[in-house]
């Protein structure tokens, strides 16, 4: 599934135009490199973002195409936040 994706599936990010731009200006590492918006993500990879002082770092754990918003936080682990 593409990075932006699973940041707007998982609720992590609320829309998906949000997340590309997000993604594209580099404020996204996927395994700690810089991670464009179509970037296939797994689970396993952990991913870290910055939103300007705060920065959140998680551990992808399922994929899903379509989830309830009530179990959206199980397809990632918080390592960091």
């Amino acid at each position: 599934m593409r990075l932006d994706k699973f940041l707007k599936v998982s609720r992590v990010i609320k829309r998906r135009t949000l997340a590309k731009e997000v993604c594209d200006s580099g404020q996204v590492l996927v395994n700690n490199r810089v991670a464009k918006a179509g970037l296939e993500v797994k689970p396993g990879d952990k991913v870290k973002i910055n939103f300007g002082t705060r920065k959140l770092v998680f551990e992808i754990l399922e994929i899903k195409e379509t989830i309830p918003a009530k179990e959206a936080a199980g397809l990632y682990k918080i390592i960091e936040q």
